[in-house]
């Protein structure tokens, strides 16, 4: 039974001939549609695409074990399904023909493509295999993935086209087999190819458009995808133009009916040409679109990064959060830091050469140390990050030992104050000379050492300064001993301070900056969503 009654049999271009070798309709015959070029901004689709799936493979690097491996499991299957659909390329947009037998398909293909390509007549029902025309070229692993024969591609275009052909450029044309052939082998085929494709464009005829088994048997089964669905109402020339007006609403009505209010229903004529012009023009919009495969592949790569967003905080800690003047100070309580400064002062105010010991550092301390310094990293981070953090930071046994390590480096001597010990010296000699003074005075039986000086105010001044001079050399060496034990404490919380940007500021700078990485990358993924 002929495809299309109406057109003659024209042999396939075999598959050892030139693709270029397919016979071009002749201008008048090939119907051209205006548009714009849509192929310059083609490549670039992919290209988003596989710089999003990048991003994605390196959030789950950058996360590991960190992250659900459930989450990672569904993100690794997506990365790999959509690089898979990337190496074919998203850049095309598939559109296929589908109908009954008779309703034309083949001859539409060829006057949409202007090429006499697609097997028309006879034969047409004996063949079970797809048949395809590429606009632009680079179709080639597409078509492979779809299972089009090479002996049934074309492509599109040549030098004698110049720009005509510009507006369907990255188009792919399926001619499909027909549905209804009793041929099963022909359903299984576009069975398979149906879900690869992005606008499916059925064909019917005025005669066969009410059939069941493209009604029951697909149209219904179909519903939610009216704006990926084309219907069109072939071979209208045959019918009277007082009638046709009530065909296209009886077709209409039937879609209504199978659930699919929204599909576009076009009236076209293979023999006039009547109506090719403009469904070339809904082909060209929908080339100028993203592809069905591009607009699947963003959408599961933007869930993807929805996922991994989900294993991540959707902000870094307050800055607040990493300063180190609290843990210092729980340290610090720990080691005693504080009463061992003021034993280094006392012995230094006593005048004391030996130094005190440094006692024992308080395991508790230390751990209530590293537990607020914890609390408020991880408040906030997902259990997988808080956790991997805790693993990372210094125990409470290695900050402890980290800890009683530095200040056994922090100067514990007790240095004497020489300022001290000079005012010492000097009141010492001041009252011994007066001692000596009043000796020798009291020997002479003299009534005064110096006529004018009475003896008593001379003894006297001598006992004066001498006093003055121990009071001085207390008071210097008070300031001295003070000045020693704050020095004790502040190297002693620098020691602290250098264990803790260490032991557990360094750490946790590494784990913040993964778990930041991770949040950017999967920022990137998801484009903004």
């Amino acid at each position: 039974m002929s495809d299309d009654p109406t057109t003659t049999t024209v042999p396939t271009v075999p598959g050892d001939a030139s693709r270029t070798a397919a016979r071009p309709v002749p201008a008048e015959d090939a119907p051209t549609s205006g548009g714009a070029p849509a192929g310059a901004v083609r490549g670039a689709v992919t290209a988003e695409l596989e710089e999003r799936v990048a991003a994605l493979g390196g959030a789950l690097a950058a996360g590991g074990d960190r992250l659900d491996p459930e989450v990672v499991e569904r993100v690794e299957a997506t990365v790999e399904r959509v690089r898979e659909r990337l190496a074919l390329g998203v850049d095309h947009t598939v559109v296929a023909l589908a109908g009954g037998t008779g309703s034309g398909k083949s001859s539409l293909f060829n006057a949409v493509s202007g090429l006499r390509f697609a097997d028309v007549g006879v034969r047409r029902p004996t063949t079970s295999r797809v048949t395809a025309c590429v606009w632009g070229g680079d179709g080639d692993d597409l078509l492979d993935w779809i299972g089009v024969d090479d002996e049934h591609r074309i492509e599109r275009e040549s030098l004698l086209d110049g720009d005509r052909e510009a507006s369907l450029r990255g188009l792919v044309l399926l001619d499909l087999p027909d549905h209804d052939s009793i041929a099963p082998e022909h359903r299984d085929v576009v069975d398979r190819v149906l879900p690869q494709v992005d606008l499916l464009v059925w064909v019917v005829d005025p005669q066969k458009y009410a059939d069941d088994a493209l009604h029951s048997g697909y149209l219904r089964r179909m519903t939610g995808r009216d704006a990926s669905m084309l219907v069109v109402l072939n071979q209208v020339d045959t019918v009277p133009a007082d009638v046709r007006g009530d065909l296209v609403a009886d077709v209409r009505r039937l879609l209504v009916e199978d659930g699919l209010p929204d599909v576009r229903v076009h009236e076209v004529s293979t023999v006039t040409g009547e109506g090719v012009a403009e469904l070339r023009d809904v082909l060209a919009a929908a080339v100028a679109q993203r592809s069905g495969a591009a607009v699947h592949a963003d959408a599961e790569v933007a869930d993807a990064a929805r996922l991994v967003r989900s294993q991540v905080a959707a902000r870094d800690p307050a800055p607040g959060a990493l300063a180190l003047g609290v843990v210092v100070d729980r340290l610090a309580s720990a080691a005693g830091l504080a009463a061992v400064g003021a034993a280094v002062a006392a012995a230094v105010r006593g005048g004391a050469t030996r130094a005190p010991g440094l006692g024992d550092v308080h395991a508790d301390g230390v751990g209530l140390a590293r537990a607020s310094w914890l609390s408020g990293i991880t408040q906030g981070l997902p259990s997988r990050w808080s956790a991997d953090l805790r693993e990372r930071v210094a125990t409470t046994a290695e900050l402890r030992l980290a800890v009683t390590d530095a200040l056994a480096h922090v100067p514990l001597a007790v240095r004497r104050s020489r300022a001290a010990d000079a005012l010492l010296g000097v009141a010492a000699v001041a009252a011994l000379g007066a001692l000596v003074l009043a000796g020798l005075l009291v020997a002479d039986g003299a009534g005064a050492a110096v006529p004018w000086v009475p003896t008593g105010v001379l003894v006297g001044a001598a006992v004066a300064a001498a006093l003055v001079l121990l009071v001085a050399s207390s008071l210097v060496r008070r300031r001295a001993a003070v000045r020693r034990g704050a020095r004790v404490v502040a190297d002693g919380r620098s020691a602290l301070e250098s264990v803790a940007r260490v032991r557990l500021l360094a750490p946790t700078q590494d784990v913040l900056a993964e778990h930041r990485q991770v949040r950017e990358l999967a920022q990137r993924a998801g484009a903004g969503d």
